[in-house]
């Protein structure tokens, strides 16, 4: 098994370069830390990851923080998780998953201040996040994927759920349907000012105005079968759906085709947020505002880490929108608003 000296001699460097640049305690020129990443990679030598951390007086572990008693964690979810934890490995770190509750902010500060990780990355932000507000408080480095409505000097990254739900509504308005309904995550996470219910509402209101209609569901396909019924009884003349409630969709899809309707010949719906393998499973196929799930959580890693390691770099407060995605659930409206026909 190679070591150390042997990376060293590959590398024709000394063995304390070898150290600075896995351990990132003293900086090291770009072209020597390619040759010494070169020469382990040839050599097959993975560094021991409690050595490093002794040495560095860091654990090398970040956390991810997902509160998934409240929602659970979904296929979109683990395309964040996932991309999180490949990023923070290429980085030389660990990623842990912590399901601390969202209000649960002792907790939190128990498993910060025991050295466990150097730093978080926090999910599921809420516009006043009592978790953000501990962090800040107490000097602990973190990135948010997400953002509260103050976010000061604070790093995160988001969707831009302003643009994407303002380009929902125009596809479907240029498909010609007149009036548009929001499918959107729970009232209760609305009123507890969760960030995604909050943006997109608001954007859906200002993009679709008068035309548009909006109700809150419960994530879960009994409720989307639900809140669709009440919607097509209270106006009967939408046409175009916009669902940003991805385990809600199959059950909007259930009742219309319940209703003895077709998609996308009676209605057309449109999933926001939601991921490739969900919008796969169902039938028909979703057409789609794919997040950037896997994009986010790289750049919520990378930036945390960049702290970490004492990087001079911009402050990074990034939204990224989503990206179109046609399938089979959206078309021409053929439906006369207003009627069954």
């Amino acid at each position: 098994m190679a070591s150390m000296a042997d990376v060293a001699r590959r590398a024709n460097v000394a063995v304390s370069t070898v150290s600075y640049a896995l351990n990132g305690t003293r900086p090291v020129a770009k072209a020597t830390a390619d040759r010494i990443h070169q020469a382990m990679e040839e050599l097959g030598y993975r560094p021991n990851a409690l050595a490093r951390g002794l040495a560095s007086r860091r654990s090398r572990n970040v956390a991810l923080i997902f509160p998934m008693l409240e929602r659970g964690l979904g296929l979109t979810e683990m395309e964040f998780v996932s991309a999180a934890a490949e990023t923070a490995g290429d980085l030389g770190y660990h990623l842990v998953l912590w399901s601390t509750p969202l209000g649960d902010t002792d907790l939190l500060t128990k498993l910060t201040r025991q050295g466990l990780v150097d730093g978080v990355v926090i999910m599921e932000v809420h516009l006043a996040d009592a978790r953000i507000e501990m962090l800040r408080r107490t000097g602990v480095p973190f990135c948010m994927i997400g953002r509260t409505g103050d976010n000061r000097d604070d790093p995160f990254a988001d969707i831009d759920f302003e643009s994407t739900i303002r380009d929902a509504v125009a596809h479907l308005t240029a498909l010609g349907h007149e009036r548009i309904g929001f499918i959107n995550h729970s009232r209760a996470s609305f009123d507890a000012g969760y960030g995604p219910s909050v943006r997109a509402a608001r954007a859906f209101e200002d993009a679709a105005g008068a035309h548009g209609i909006s109700r809150f569901c419960d994530d879960s396909p009994t409720a989307g079968r639900q809140i669709w019924r009440e919607m097509n009884a209270a106006a009967p003349g939408v046409t175009g759906l916009i669902v940003m409630n991805e385990r809600a969709s199959a059950g909007v899809l259930a009742a219309i085709a319940q209703h003895g309707a077709r998609v996308p010949e009676d209605f057309s719906v449109l999933s926001v947020a939601s991921s490739e393998r969900v919008a796969e499973m169902t039938y028909p196929p979703l057409t789609t505002f794919h997040p950037p799930a896997a994009e986010l959580g790289r750049l919520g890693v990378q930036v945390l880490i960049d702290r970490l390691e004492g990087r001079e770099v911009p402050l990074v407060q990034q939204l990224i929108p989503c990206r179109l995605v046609l399938r089979d659930s959206t078309g021409p409206a053929t439906r006369q608003p207003g009627t069954g026909n």
